[in-house]
């Protein structure tokens, strides 16, 4: 089969989210109708709003499939990276919806708590509650194998929600077995630890989506692997600095900092930047923008000083690592890269008792020092 374009693989997972949130709506609508109709007539509250649940569950998949198809919409003048950011509203959408939902379930439930009403379970009904059990949690196992494959949130959003719905059917078929062997009313407590339960499920939902808008660090395996696939090119000595951005779960694009000895022409440094970009972007289709750090071709002195430095550079708990380590050949003047921990309350003041610590030990020499921070592994 011969490899997909990048549009081609786009469209085909459009297809199969589409695909996946058809049958989440078409088994969720179903569930509805039977445990809509097991409920009133056992006068069971949980069970209806496991039912209700279920129906927010169908909204969702019908919001999936909207966000979907507006998120495919191609780049235009006004968004010229596309459209993709959209599957995180929707995700977020959803995640509104379960919450709402959890909520409205929770006053109902302690309103059923204060003034608990006769309920009338029979057979049947724990049949059903039981095939409903088994249904979502096939349901949710198959939503999110879908959306992982997929990269999409929200559908793995959606088979969450399908497997907590199992959970929270199981409580609903533990009251009703309990209701029917002791004659004990669990209804309004079951269908209150219900509504927490997906009161629990939208916040992390919704707090996992923010984090996406926010701005995620890179992946660390994907982020190796791209640097080690640069190193692959010949010229370059070392990648650095590399910062990705994503627009939506299959656009990213991003920048980094190779690592090429001095004496490189402009017209050789556009090669390797042209042949860099080209390999990232059909082994991981990112668009990568590429700087250039300069590497010293000078005597052995000159790395015995950085290999020294390095190793003063152990005295700062903050400092993580150094890159880009260059003499200027007219001047003398040192510079380089220091990486600092995120954790570090002033990076500014570090970097300029750094320098003033080097300066002393180097008389004659100054040091100029960047501050770098470490955006992925």
């Amino acid at each position: 089969m011969p490899d997909l374009t990048k549009e081609e693989e786009t469209q085909r997972r459009d297809r199969t989210i589409v695909k996946a949130s058809v049958v989440g709506i078409v088994t969720n609508l179903c569930l509805v109708a039977f445990k809509m109709g097991v409920g009133l007539l056992a006068n069971s509250i949980s069970i209806v709003l496991d039912a209700m649940n279920n129906l927010s569950d169908a909204l969702s998949s019908v919001i999936t499939i909207v966000g979907t198809k507006l998120a495919g919409r191609p780049p235009d003048k006004k968004h010229p990276f596309g459209y993709g950011r959209v599957e995180y509203l929707t995700a977020i959408i959803i995640s509104g919806i379960v919450l709402f939902a959890g909520g409205s379930f929770a006053v109902t439930s302690v309103q059923k708590i204060i003034t608990p009403d006769e309920t009338n379970y029979s057979l049947v009904t724990i049949v059903i509650v039981a095939v409903a059990i088994v249904t979502k949690l096939l349901l949710g196992a198959y939503t999110k194998k879908v959306g992982r494959s997929a990269g999409s949130d929200a559908l793995v959003a959606s088979g969450s929600d399908a497997t907590f719905d199992a959970v929270i059917s199981a409580g609903t078929l533990a009251g009703a077995v309990v209701a029917m062997t002791t004659g004990y009313v669990l209804d309004g407590w079951i269908g209150a630890i219900i509504s927490l339960v997906i009161i629990k499920a939208g916040l992390e939902m919704l707090l996992d989506t923010l984090s996406s808008i926010v701005g995620r660090r890179a992946d660390s395996d994907l982020a190796k692997e791209i640097k080690m696939t640069l190193c692959s090119v010949e010229g370059i000595l070392g990648a650095y600095d590399l910062v990705l951005h994503n627009y939506g779960p299959t656009k990213s694009m991003g920048s980094v900092n190779v690592a090429v000895y001095d004496w490189r022409t402009a017209a050789e440094l556009h090669a390797i930047s042209k042949q860099a970009q080209q390999l990232i972007l059909d082994q991981f289709h990112i668009s990568l923008y590429i700087g250039f750090y300069a590497v010293n071709t000078h005597p052995g002195y000159l790395q015995d000083l950085e290999t020294e430095i390095r190793g003063k550079m152990k005295d700062y708990p903050y400092v993580l690592s150094i890159h880009a380590f260059y003499e200027d050949k007219a001047t003398g003047d040192l510079s380089f890269d220091a990486v600092i921990d995120f954790e570090c309350p002033d990076s500014r003041k570090l970097v300029e008792q750094i320098q003033g610590d080097l300066e002393e030990k180097y008389p004659g020499r100054a040091f100029h020092i960047r501050i770098d921070r470490a955006y992925s592994d």
